[in-house]
């Protein structure tokens, strides 16, 4: 099991960086692929499968896991890369990314891969399946958790705020919500796209518990993480401001990395920047 009590910032750091190289090396084999919103949301994913998650890789269906949804399910190479970090399966596999045959296909598919809890990509479903997934563990009488990670273009669809009405009416305080808040989507900036701020506000005017922090500050996705075990009687929604293609310096807030993998070149220095 993965959860810890204490955070290790060194360790999560550590580990964030070679999510971010496995990431770029299997979109880089692959030809295609979301590199931006992968690397944006690789150190929230971080310290959720290597902090705060109760998971375990040699029982995928172990009853008591908390349970985590990709929303945002382009970002598909960022689940496998921590899929296969945690020990789910071979890091090797990583490598057939979006290949003919390969359980790693362009957006996660739960029936191809163990660890995937629901096939996603179909933005906007994302939410209203955790608060299913988070009312049946209450109805099971599990103390088991829902993590849910959404983007922010994403949160444009009128059912991402039918699902915020519903956890807020049930009371899903099992329920932990992120925004991958990096102000892009696929047709340029957020704001001129659809105006989605104020965020926060929003999401308290629904009735959540709201936190906003520095996506990248792995102590403050830490202490929200911990913030929100806390709240009882509603849902908690973390609004992580992030960077787009973060941690490689030519992919960062640039709209054109959204939907396209590194080039060898591109590949070749941005392992060089990071320090492979």
């Amino acid at each position: 099991m993965m959860h810890t009590d204490t955070p290790d910032i060194n360790f999560l750091s550590k580990k964030a960086k070679t999510l971010r190289i496995e990431i770029l090396k299997m979109l880089a084999d692959a030809g295609s692929g979301h590199t931006g919103g992968s690397l944006s949301a690789a150190d929230i994913v971080t310290a959720l499968y290597f902090y705060k998650m109760r998971h375990n890789p040699k029982d995928p269906k172990w009853i008591e896991r908390d349970r985590f949804i990709l929303s945002k399910g382009h970002a598909a190479p960022l689940l496998y890369a921590v899929l296969a970090l945690s020990g789910y399966f071979d890091r090797s596999l990583l490598k057939t990314l979006r290949k003919l045959g390969s359980p790693l296909q362009g957006h996660p598919c739960s029936k191809m891969l163990q660890g995937v809890e629901i096939s996603t990509g179909s933005l906007g479903q994302g939410l209203s399946i955790a608060n299913g997934v988070a009312m049946g563990l209450k109805l099971d009488g599990l103390k088991s958790r829902v993590y849910c990670l959404l983007g922010d273009g994403e949160i444009q669809e009128g059912q991402v705020w039918e699902a915020a009405m519903t956890s807020s009416h049930y009371r899903l305080d099992n329920l932990c919500a992120i925004i991958d808040n990096n102000g892009l989507q696929i047709d340029g900036y957020c704001c001129d796209v659809m105006h989605i701020e104020p965020i926060v506000d929003k999401w308290e005017a629904f009735g959540w518990h709201v936190i906003d922090i520095n996506g990248h500050d792995m102590k403050a996705i830490t202490n929200a993480l911990y913030e929100a075990e806390t709240i009882k009687g509603k849902p908690t929604m973390i609004v992580a401001r992030t960077v787009k293609g973060k941690g490689v310096s030519f992919f960062e807030g640039k709209v054109q990395y959204h939907g396209i993998a590194p080039t060898q070149e591109e590949l070749n220095m941005a392992l060089k920047e990071i320090g492979d």
